[in-house]
């Protein structure tokens, strides 16, 4: 049961979900949001979790503790051991997510091979921050 906490942890604290969300009519630019949401992974699967936390948005950072999420996200990554290849399975711009404040995300799933877990799907949500930048808001292994 201690394995499945960790995995609790990640999912609840940082209260993501995969989400549909739609454009409608508008046009954005999903780009630099999958481009951060790269960049954070990479520093993921580095093992610099702290950093990871550091990188993250003001949202991720008011919903889970530095220590907490350190903790957490090496405990689940231990489980789950060295990412292998990951592709991308989908990208999609929202306004509103579940247990999340009104803002523009992009919730972006990857079918993920793992060492310890050849089937997987992470879903990692940045959001567009004050100053325009993406920053990521959420991470969810499945």
């Amino acid at each position: 049961m201690k394995k499945f906490r960790h995995w609790r942890v990640i999912a609840v604290a940082i209260g993501i979900a995969a989400a549909s969300g739609s454009r409608g009519d508008e046009e954005i630019d999903i780009v630099p949001a999958q481009n951060a949401a790269q960049a954070w992974l990479a520093t993921v699967d580095a093992g610099k979790y702290g950093q990871s936390w550091d990188d993250a948005s003001e949202f991720f950072h008011e919903f889970v503790s530095r220590e907490t999420w350190v903790t957490s996200v090496g405990a689940a990554r231990g489980l789950v051991g060295t990412a292998i290849a990951r592709k991308l399975r989908s990208a999609t711009y929202t306004r509103v997510l579940p247990a999340a404040p009104p803002g523009e995300y992009v919730v972006i799933q990857y079918d993920t091979r793992f060492d310890n877990k050849p089937i997987s799907v992470e879903t990692i949500t940045p959001m567009r921050e004050k100053d325009g930048t993406w920053k990521v808001s959420g991470y969810l292994i499945r």
